[in-house]
């Protein structure tokens, strides 16, 4: 094998002139070495344990701690608690010890639980028994026991327990089928071959007389690529070399079907096997709530800083009177009076820190994460996400994301398989110019001329058979035998299922059957074709140009019976074209571009004949190129280049790919809600333009404006024609356009609707421009030309230039919220690229919905999914985040006023049981469940209004506006809490016998009507009321009270002073105290009642139907005409009014 044969276990030994090998691995078969005398140092491979856990007994409680203390909030809390500790401060350590505890503990839990299920998972698979053939004898182990070099058998419907080298199986040709669903959820049959030599050898026997060692490439996560040769010594014979591909590899996690067993020489085992190696987690997207968290966290952080500033300023004012220093009944010790006066001030600072610190809400992370992991569920159960065909509904993949489902504004979508149903039919072919309908007659197959046929005329007969003999055998398709019924057995129409990992292919091969040329199957190396005269005719099939996208185009070469060599080749027109003679092009390309502008998918077919000296120079060329371990596929690529040359051109085939249901629709309520849709396409541009308009990307009245290899052209000039162009677009989109007024949000529709087209070749040119010309500024004045755009379709893209568009994007000035929607493989990059990524389970695998933050079974789906699910999710998720905040200022500006009445000395208003139970216990659950459940609008609404998503577009509810709102909402609250109870306390006797309250009650009268208030105020603003809201609402004010009583009730031994014992009780014994808890929370609530008064006023004014429905907090003004249809939004913004501040 042009020097292979020499080759030896060493690295040192450069094979076929091959440059060095780095990064390969050397795995002896059976683990028999080749001779006694080899120098062979045994490489160390790792075991087969699968680790899909990240914690271990021993290490969960330091790394989930430190993981968690890596949280900026957690952090902060820590270090008050550090503080309240070391320094004498006015509060138990236990106040901010306590929430940071149980917030730590119940995210440790979530965690801890969640890898526990890992752990049990990974048990499952490396406990699992396998048959390990050694001394000629089938041996029983655990999977984990798997080493690098065993030879492994494989029985029908199990899984492949690590990656192996198929050696040999139960059938005589040496192959197996293989689904591969738990990788990439494609269940159709692969089929795998076992290496030549090897293919006898289906014994325990004869596998373990094998000596053999495999030279492969180190593990790495791509599941379609491999590259390695296998070396097979014989005793007094020269040692064999032959290739390994990707079709000789059986993946981890992958099933043997349809085959009783095989055999395997395990070459990448554990945490190397290509499943494991993609088990690597998706790069952490945030959501911009996350965002506005953080800057609303460093507001509060000044307030806190600032609040501790003023009253260690202020308490040193106080003090500078030396009455106010030292009282006489309160004279300082001498440790006291020789501290320095600075540390004096820093530990006072801390205190001060520490007594206000609550303002920061630590449990606000909590409550957010719990909303979001329960809220996904809602999407898993969606029943309208339920598709039948697959039994399978939505799927969620990361619960992170779910309010940025709530602000899309740029949706890319592939067009196959997600606009359309990736399901093919083939509709018509042309061969040499003449077009051939279906409608034949099925005995005479294509040599009827009566009817429709006249009319188009018809080809030689040699040449329609050559084109259908190249339909039926330029593929990949297999065949899976029906299963026989009785009647059936033997009878010659029994018909065939074809599997192939392509439905076009499948829709070729049936379109050749129904003109008479029928696909028997592959046997032996040998093609079988049924003709029009119903004999069989065999091919010995040589070589397969495997399909690949840069390409584009696949061929095969084959022999026939008569010895004649044949290259088939099919492909797309752009990558056809060029290889074949240049005058038999136009006839052809007349039906392509009519098929294309129909919207069907073309395909072109060519050939070429081979003589002997050509296809000896192919073979060893292929031969060559397979085996090398290094730059394997760029060889390849070279040599399928110089193959596929010089080639006749016989005809084209045009298939159809319908429209999935309510594509169109889909497409059209996503415009509504303000989004933009850019459909990116392999497809050719008049295909994908023609789908466009079928799905109302474009309408009958859109402008298209083209970037093609058409307008800029070929010639050399074609970047200045580009500039061109891009000049003139941007003059009539940009310039020429009247200013709008400055108000309007996503006012991208102009007087006239334009769409852009634009191809990969273009595309490359504006992104990676030449270095001498002066095109700079292309990118920017393309992308100001694309935003301007309503709907822009790129079609000829490659999957990286699918993510690159994403990437402008998504890095334009603003930062819009970017959404990629796909379902194949070429899809992955561009869906990783998003903010948010949603996958198709379509019939491309489930690479896309495998990579995706969410999954759905159809396009159809993504309008609940946005337009319901997303609005909801974020309306929910700002509401929390502004009440969250909210009710901790509520909570600690009273503290902080009450200094000024204290002289400033640290004295906490509240006792240490409420600063607490504040927030995990008395206010925490009726804002989860409002978070999970509230229904602001009904969702039926939401669907079929697709306006109304505007309405909380741009992060509306989480805007600085609407922050201030509710900063300004809490202050005030907390000055009627604090003073209202202050002038209550003005009189002096409060009680019946003259007693008077002490501090302790006046704090825990303050903080009743705190809790009262901000639970009341959640109710107010929930509009879909359910068992469980009144639960939590009435559930947490009824808790408050008997935890007062009960608090209150015991002298409790563990507390120094037992300052609130019988305080609550004997305070609801004064008749003015009931008073004037009732009084302030109507008068702390009385702006928002007075709003929804005037609200329902408003509503009965207009009459425009019983809908009871909220007021939103944002910055949005109701008269902004955010598309054309100016009249329709208004009218539906004042149906769902928002609140305007």
């Amino acid at each position: 094998m042009d020097g292979s044969g020499t080759f030896h276990l060493t690295d040192t030994i450069p094979c076929a002139g091959e440059e060095k090998r780095v990064g390969t691995r050397t795995v002896v078969v059976g683990h028999r070495t080749v001779s006694e005398t080899d120098a062979y140092v045994a490489q160390k491979f790792c075991d087969n344990r699968i680790v899909s856990s990240k914690y271990t007994i021993w290490n969960f409680l330091p790394k989930n701690l430190f993981e968690q203390f890596r949280r900026i909030a957690n952090f902060y809390f820590l270090i008050i608690f550090l503080v309240q500790v070391i320094v004498d401060t006015p509060t138990s350590p236990i106040t901010s010890g306590l929430p940071l505890f149980f917030v730590i503990t119940v995210t440790a839990i979530k965690q801890g639980y969640e890898d526990w299920l890992r752990h049990r998972a990974d048990n499952e698979v490396n406990k699992s028994t396998v048959f390990i053939v050694e001394n000629a004898k089938q041996v029983q182990k655990e999977s984990e026991k798997i080493k690098v070099g065993d030879i492994v058998e494989v029985k029908a419907d199990e899984t492949f327990p690590c990656d192996l080298i198929f050696l040999a199986s139960s059938s005589v040709d040496g192959t197996c089928y293989v689904t591969t669903a738990s990788l990439d959820g494609e269940s159709n049959f692969k089929t795998h071959y076992a290496v030549r030599d090897t293919t006898v050898l289906c014994t325990d026997e004869a596998i373990d007389a094998l000596t053999a060692t495999i030279e492969c490439e180190q593990p790495q996560p791509d599941l379609y690529k491999f590259v390695g040769r296998i070396i097979i010594y014989r005793s007094n014979q020269e040692p064999i070399a032959r290739s390994l591909g990707p079709e000789n590899l059986l993946l981890k996690g992958a099933t043997l079907k349809n085959t009783k067993k095989i055999y395997g020489v395990a070459v990448y085992t554990g945490m190397e096997t290509k499943m494991a190696l993609n088990y690597q987690g998706k790069s952490q997207k945030r959501s911009a709530v996350e965002k506005s968290i953080n800057a609303f966290l460093i507001v509060y952080l000044c307030i806190l800083l600032s609040k501790a500033t003023v009253c260690t300023t202020l308490k040193y004012v106080w003090q500078s009177n030396p009455r106010n220093d030292e009282p006489w009944y309160n004279e300082k010790t001498k440790k006291e009076r020789e501290t320095f006066k600075v540390l004096r001030m820093f530990t006072d600072f801390l205190s001060f820190m520490v007594l206000f610190n609550f303002i920061i809400p630590v449990s606000m992370y909590v409550t957010v994460e719990m909303q979001k992991f329960l809220g996904s569920f809602f999407i898993s159960w969606d029943k309208e996400m339920y598709d039948e065909e697959i039994k399978e509904g939505a799927l969620v993949n990361t619960s992170d994301l779910n309010e940025e489902l709530g602000q899309v504004e740029f949706v890319f979508t592939d067009k196959t398989g997600t606009l359309t149903e990736n399901s093919m039919e083939f509709i018509e072919c042309c061969i040499d110019g003449h077009k051939y309908k279906d409608c034949i007659s099925e005995v005479d197959g294509f040599s009827q001329t009566d009817g429709p046929l006249k009319y188009y005329g018809k080809a030689e007969k040699s040449r329609e058979e050559l084109f259908l003999r190249a339909l039926c055998l330029c593929h990949t398709v297999q065949i899976k035998e029906a299963d026989q019924v009785d009647g059936l057995i033997g009878h010659p129409e029994c018909k065939h299922t074809y599997i192939s990992s392509s439905p076009d292919e499948i829709a070729l091969v049936k379109g050749a059957e129904k003109y008479g040329f029928t696909f028997l199957g592959l046997e032996n190396d040998f093609m079988k074709i049924r003709n029009q005269k119903n004999e069989t005719e065999m091919y010995q099939l040589l070589h397969i140009l495997n399909f690949d996208p840069v390409r584009r185009r696949m061929s095969v070469i084959v022999r026939t019976i008569t010895g004649k060599l044949l290259l088939f080749c099919k492909g797309a027109d752009s990558s056809i074209f060029p290889r074949v003679q240049q005058e038999e092009i136009q006839q052809t390309k007349v039906h392509v571009d009519r098929n294309a502008m129909d919207g069907y998918r073309t395909l072109c077919v060519a050939f070429k004949e081979l003589t002997q000296k050509e296809y000896d120079k192919i073979d060893r060329q292929l031969n060559e190129a397979k085996m090398a371990l290094q730059d394997r596929e760029e060889k390849m690529a070279k040599v399928f280049e110089d193959t596929e040359a010089d080639m006749h051109l016989i005809g084209a085939t045009a298939v159809e790919d319908r429209l999935q249901e309510q594509s169109a629709e889909t497409i059209e309520a996503l415009h509504a809600a303000g989004m933009k849709v850019w459909v990116l396409t392999g497809d050719k541009m008049e295909t994908a333009k023609s789908t466009c308009y079928a799905c109302r990307l474009f309408q009958t009245s859109t402008e298209l404006l083209e970037l093609t290899v058409k307008t800029v052209g070929e010639s050399e000039r074609k970047e200045d024609r580009l500039h061109e162009l891009l000049l003139e677009y941007h003059k009539k989109l940009i310039q020429d356009v009247p200013k709008h007024r400055s108000g309007l949000k996503r006012s991208w529709t102009l007087s006239q609707d334009y769409g852009l087209i634009i191809d990969g070749s273009t595309l490359s040119l504006i992104l990676n421009p030449s270095q001498d010309s002066s095109s700079s500024n292309y990118k920017n004045i393309f992308l100001q030309i694309c935003l301007k755009c309503t709907a822009v379709l790129c079609c000829r893209m490659a999957p990286l230039q699918k993510a690159q568009i994403v990437r402008m994007v998504k890095n334009t000035k603003g930062s819009p919220i970017t959404l990629s929607i796909g379902d194949g493989a070429n899809d992955v990059s561009m869906i990783l690229e998003a903010h948010v990524g949603i996958g198709i389970k379509g019939k491309e695998g489930r690479q896309a919905a495998r990579n995706s933050d969410y999954a759905v079974p159809k396009f159809k789906h993504l309008r609940k999914l946005l337009l319901a699910h997303g609005h909801l999710y974020y309306v929910r998720i700002a509401h929390l985040v502004q009440y969250f905040f909210y009710k901790n200022l509520c909570f600690i500006l009273p503290q902080f006023l009450y200094q000024f009445f204290c002289g400033f000395s640290q004295q906490p208003l509240y006792d240490a049981a409420y600063l607490t139970m504040y927030n995990i216990c008395f206010t925490s659950l009726p804002i989860l469940a409002y978070s999970l459940l509230e229904q602001h609008i009904n969702i039926d609404t939401l669907t079929s209004d697709p306006q109304l998503y505007m309405k909380v577009s741009d992060n509306a509810m989480l805007q600085w506006r609407p922050f201030l709102y509710w900063t300004f909402l809490g202050a005030f609250e907390g000055l009627v809490f604090f003073f209202g109870v202050y002038f209550l306390f003005q009189n002096s006797s409060l009680e019946d016998n003259g007693k008077v309250f002490g501090n302790w009650t006046f704090g825990t009268i303050v903080f009743t009507v705190l809790v009262f208030t901000v639970t009341l105020k959640l109710a107010l603003d929930t509009r879909f009321w359910t068992w469980m809201n009144h639960f939590v609402i009435w559930g947490s004010l009824a808790f408050y009270v008997f935890f007062s009583f009960f608090w209150g009730g015991v002298i409790w031994p563990f507390l120094k002073q037992q300052r609130m014992y019988f305080v609550f009780a004997h305070m609801l014994t004064s008749v003015s105290t009931w008073l004037a808890i009732i009084l302030l929370i109507f008068i702390s609530l009385f702006p928002e009642i007075l709003l929804i008064v005037l609200k329902n006023i408003k509503e009965k004014n207009h009459q425009t139907g019983p809908f009871d429905l909220p007021m939103l907090v944002s910055y949005k003004r109701i008269e902004n005409g955010y598309v054309k249809t100016e009249d329709a939004v208004t009218n539906s913004a004042e149906r769902y009014p928002l609140r305007i501040l």
